[in-house]
């Protein structure tokens, strides 16, 4: 599952690419992790929101902990109750530059970034939702992986043509759903020396993490 991105283009240029009104001072790092703020499209608008719909867990004694953010919703789970009202209703378009995956054996994984060869940026179907702990927040839409990630991964992010855009977003329910399936984009695959583990290091000024 994805749970670190790059988006690398502002928020001017990603309201121009998909057609939005861009939001007046939105503010996110260039490499987007659990729990911060990433830019979709929803509604009409480039925005920020946070990554991750939260999750409420609790300890062992019964006491409310920090919620989880969870970041990627499985297209076979989109009609089930903790996505469907988000699906049915609230669609939203996430511009990605690469996606990441951790590789290698455990205590010691890399970054491998994927990207599309014949996109500067592209688009990942996402979903979102209002809430209390963090405000609006968004997920992306997972699907099988195609043969050049499977190595690595079994899933990835269901990547919308743009011809698909607008379908994804105002469509309906079974328009939307037709739409989740693995890409046959050629991807380009980078694979790094940077460790997976660690916590992110956003640039000055930049929004703080919301838990």
């Amino acid at each position: 599952m994805c749970n670190l991105y790059r988006m690398t283009k502002g928020v001017v240029e990603i309201a121009h690419l998909f057609d939005a009104v861009p939001e007046t001072g939105a503010n996110f790092a260039e490499e987007v992790y659990p729990g911060y703020a990433g830019l979709v499209v929803a509604e009409g608008r480039a925005r920020t929101m946070t990554w991750g719909f939260p999750l409420a867990l609790r300890g062992r004694q019964g006491q409310a902990l920090k919620p989880k953010p969870v970041t990627n919703a499985r297209e076979d789970k989109l009609l089930t109750g903790f996505w469907l009202p988000s699906f049915k209703s609230r669609r939203c378009l996430i511009p990605v530059t690469a996606w990441a995956e951790a590789e290698g054996r455990r205590g010691a994984m890399t970054r491998t970034w994927y990207r599309v060869d014949a996109m500067d940026t592209f688009a990942v179907a996402g979903l979102w939702r209002p809430t209390t702990e963090w405000g609006d927040a968004y997920s992306m839409v997972m699907t099988e992986a195609c043969p050049q990630m499977g190595d690595v991964h079994d899933r990835m992010p269901v990547i919308l043509a743009p011809e698909h855009w607008r379908r994804w977003t105002d469509g309906s329910a079974d328009e939307a759903l037709r739409l989740c399936t693995t890409s046959d984009l050629t991807l380009h695959v980078d694979r790094t020396e940077e460790r997976w583990a660690g916590e992110p290091k956003p640039p000055p000024e930049r929004q703080p993490r919301l838990f």
